[in-house]
């Protein structure tokens, strides 16, 4: 007997149906929230290197801002597909944040700026060719495939949609927690009512001796932004990412402390006497360069597990691709028509054509832009295949995008390297921003690949028009990428440093400003009101230091001596301004970053304290024959502990409201009030961060605010008034601080705990 045929997939809304979609306001809808998640993201990729997905939360703040329209107007509800055109649309965000904060900030370490023409033309030709490139396999993937790839995420947002369109889904979790976390984060990190990181020594002097843990100092950072992403991410992985920082900081810290405390001379890579630096100085010396080996061997030990699946999705995806080609030649069905093919050829190709055009990033027409182009076509496709296929197998959260970016560049600066040898190309700094640019447009374009893939699938659900989603998606890409980069910038400007002090070593250094094209000039009002002096700049990559002075951005006078350090706030080494302000919680440590550097400088200079490299390497072997994936564990150790204990407090919290309820931890589809609540919490904290960090530029205001710093003379008698009725040593303790964060956390487990299945009647 043959087996019966499976029944033909019917979408929620039937093809023959011809209800409201593209609308214009669903558009501008989903490109706005496309902008706030987007920015939020931003800024978790520079904090901690990682980003949540945003399609549900999207999904239903676009109900529930709808619907609530409508009652207020008396205007039409919006149909299912409008909401769907809206969480299409403002996808494109979140997977943008994450390629753009990983790879654009490496060009600081280069020696090059991450200058408006780098970050954007990389955006958004980047973001757009990502979707241009995955349409011709929407057929193979979502409709041939379909009951075989189950794109757990897409699969949660089109019940999500289908739910609201039934009226049984609320935005209320999503707006409680932005708007809690968002009043915390400025009650916090602008008013200063209490203080961001908690943190107490291990180590304490008795009888004129130190005993202890001398060097390792228990730290959390107390944000709601990193309790909401250890909600999500669950308590597994947010236990082995503070692992990794309990052996960095907490381990090895001390034992450098330990064992080179007795030192006389600065033991490379440092530059100091280990007994004479301080926790950060430990970390920018010597733990950073484990993190970052641990971190390119975890990225690497991710690709070769899921080489099996990549292999066979590159196998079948062709097959499917030709095949569906086949079967829909002549059919026109609303549900089955997609973007025309010459229309997605063309414009990918006068998107590589475009890259090439623009001088600074490093292609051109020559030899090597030429081969430039060729490989963000060929590795393009490729990733865009491999992270579209696995999101359907095992969704975006853990789609390994890192591991296949350091694949990018390993196999980037090796073909250049082997251009080289053939006298094709000169290994300078010029073909180290070939090398990034290559892998920024190939990271930016497979994030978004995948992105589309995920939304595509909701649309096939729900029953979409696929031409509209991609319109709506590369709507999407587009503005979220202009505004994304222009939050990477600013953020960066607005929390960089220009110090003085930092210089007083180099002030007999005399550099040949004759070679210094570029000018700048310093800040007016803002970093020197009394210097209108205009400075020549120079841009030093880690591996251009010649001894006269450490890796950097310099600003140089015309006698040719460095009259400023400016110290980028994207994994800058400041801890202090030349004031004495603590300026620690204004600086993102971007920990994928120092990988695209250490390869690009470790395969194309071969300069590198490689002895550190392989501890990390080393570090990542070991954790993998234990049976511990090794990349959230080395994310661990690069990122300061600090970052590491607030997830891994929102992991225990996920744990025992999991355990409590019976529920099987799930973060890749899980719509429930908790995880809508933890988004919140993630938008609400890290969107108050970008707006305190933009009012950098206007210092007066947060000064005026600040009540840590006493009433301002300005005579803002409110900001006095209450200032006045709290004591000094509020201000001082830590306490404050932890009950503020605990009332977070409490509130996240009573939500938890409220949403707790009920049982049914026997």
């Amino acid at each position: 007997m043959s087996s019966a045929p499976q029944p033909e997939f019917k979408p929620f809304v039937s093809d023959q149906e011809s209800i409201p979609e593209l609308t214009w306001f669903p558009i501008i809808m989903g490109a706005l929230l496309g902008i706030v998640f987007g920015a939020s993201s931003m800024y978790l990729v520079l904090k901690v290197g990682l980003t949540v997905s945003a399609s549900i939360p999207v999904a239903v703040l676009s109900i529930t801002l709808f619907r609530l329209i409508s009652n207020v107007t008396g205007l039409r509800r919006t149909t299912i597909l409008e909401n769907n055109v809206v969480q299409t649309t403002g996808s494109a965000g979140e997977s943008l944040a994450f390629g753009v904060g990983l790879i654009m900030p490496a060009l600081l370490l280069l020696g090059f700026d991450i200058d408006v023409i780098r970050v954007m033309t990389v955006s958004v030709f980047g973001g757009l060719l990502g979707i241009l490139l995955m349409i011709p396999l929407r057929r193979a993937f979502i409709v041939e495939q379909h009951g075989k790839l189950t794109f757990p995420e897409g699969k949660a947002c089109a019940e999500v949609l289908v739910a609201g369109e039934k009226g049984g889904a609320t935005a209320s979790m999503v707006f409680s927690g932005f708007g809690l976390a968002f009043i915390y984060q400025v009650c916090m990190q602008a008013l200063h009512l209490w203080k961001e990181v908690a943190a107490t020594p291990l180590s304490w002097t008795t009888a004129g001796k130190t005993v202890g843990l001398k060097g390792a100092t228990l730290s959390m950072e107390l944000s709601p932004s990193l309790l909401g992403v250890g909600y999500i991410i669950g308590p597994r992985i947010a236990s082995i990412m503070v692992a990794g920082g309990v052996l960095a900081y907490l381990v090895i810290s001390p034992m450098i402390v330990f064992f080179g405390g007795d030192l006389t001379v600065p033991l490379e890579p440092g530059t100091k006497l280990i007994s004479e630096m301080k926790d950060g100085e430990i970390r920018n010396s010597y733990i950073l360069y484990i993190g970052a080996g641990a971190v390119a061997a975890g990225g690497i030990f991710s690709m070769i597990k899921a080489l099996p699946i990549i292999f066979a999705a590159i196998i079948t995806s062709f097959r499917d691709l030709f095949a569906s080609r086949d079967k829909s030649a002549g059919n026109a069905r609303r549900t089955d028509r997609d973007l025309p093919l010459p229309l997605i050829l063309l414009g990918s190709i006068l998107l590589v054509i475009g890259l090439m055009a623009v001088p600074q990033l490093g292609l051109g027409f020559d030899t090597k832009g030429i081969a430039g182009a060729v490989m963000i076509v060929v590795f393009g496709f490729l990733f865009v295949t491999v992270a579209s296929r696995l999101t359907g197998e095992i969704g975006s959260s853990s789609n390994p995008i890192s591991g296949m970016t350091v694949a990018t560049l390993l196999l980037t600066c090796l073909i250049l390297l082997g251009m080289e040898s053939l006298g094709w190309v000169e290994i300078d700094k010029s073909i180290k921003l070939t090398a990034l640019t290559i892998a920024g447009v190939v990271c930016i374009a497979s994030s978004n690949g995948g992105s589309t893939a995920q939304a595509l699938k909701t649309g096939h659900l729900v029953g979409a028009t696929p031409a509209s989603q991609q319109l709506a998606i590369l709507t999407g890409a587009f503005t979220s990428a202009l505004v994304v980069g222009l939050v990477l910038l600013a953020m960066n400007e607005a929390n960089s440093t220009y110090s003085k002090k930092a210089i007083e070593l180099y002030k007999d250094v005399v550099i040949d400003v004759s070679t210094l094209k570029d000018k700048d000039t310093v800040h007016s009002g803002r970093y020197a009101s009394e210097d209108k002096n205009e400075y020549f700049v120079l841009n030093l990559g880690r591996a251009e230091t010649s001894g006269q002075l450490p890796p950097g951005r310099y600003l140089i006078g015309s006698d040719g001596k460095p009259a400023y350090l400016v110290d980028p706030a994207i994994n800058g080494m400041l801890k202090e301004d030349d004031e004495g302000n603590d300026i620690s919680s204004n600086k993102f440590d971007a920990p994928k970053t120092v990988l695209m550097q250490l390869i690009i400088d470790g395969i194309l200079d071969r300069r590198l304290p490689w002895g550190l490299v392989l501890f990390g390497v080393l570090i990542a072997v070991t954790l993998e024959l234990s049976g511990v994936p090794s990349l959230p564990f080395a994310v661990g150790v690069y990122l300061p502990l600090a970052a590491s204990t607030p997830i891994f407090a929102g992991g225990v919290i996920r744990w025992f409201v999991d355990r409590v309820t019976r529920k099987k931890t799930d973060s890749e589809d899980d719509s429930s009030p908790t995880v809508l609540l933890s988004s919140g919490y993630i938008a609400g904290g890290a969107i108050a961060a970008v707006l305190i960090s933009f009012m950098n530029f206007w210092p007066g205001i947060l000064k005026a605010i600040n009540f840590s710093e006493g009433v301002p003379e300005e005579g803002k008698k409110a900001v006095s008034l209450v200032a006045g009725l709290i004591p000094e040593w509020w201000f001082k303790s830590t306490y404050p601080s932890l009950v503020a964060f605990g009332v977070l956390a409490l509130v996240m487990l009573i939500v938890g705990l409220a949403s707790r299945p009920k049982q049914s009647a026997s």
